[in-house]
């Protein structure tokens, strides 16, 4: 995606990065800080704009949140981070598993007509 794509196509984009830190921290209720320490626990990364400030995307927003659910509840920061890491790579096997079954059973149904 690229900045001739259209405005409305890129704020449809889960993965465009349209929030500052500033915004970012407002929309979770939580500090820059807390943005800061969850980037430096590798949770999530920022891109950067042309004059070195952090956008956040809409789906790193979404693993924040969770992170931030976590540490609301008493979990250290380093802690809530891999928990969701963990939880994210667990849905991408699920998910993957599934199209591997879908498939499979696909397949079946096509050699057995």
């Amino acid at each position: 995606m690229t900045a001739d794509t259209p405005l409305s196509d890129r704020l449809e984009d889960d993965d465009y990065p349209a929030y500052t830190m500033g915004r970012a921290a407002e929309m979770l209720g939580t500090t820059p800080a807390f943005l800061r320490a969850i980037g430096e626990a590798r949770l999530i990364t920022p891109l950067r704009s042309e004059g070195g400030h952090r956008r956040y995307s809409r789906y790193q927003l979404r693993i924040a949140a969770r992170a931030r659910e976590l540490v609301d509840r008493g979990t250290p920061i380093e802690a809530a981070c891999r928990i969701v890491i963990l939880e994210d790579q667990l849905e991408e096997a699920q998910r993957i598993n599934a199209e591997y079954r879908r498939r499979a059973g696909h397949g079946a149904s096509e050699s057995s007509g």
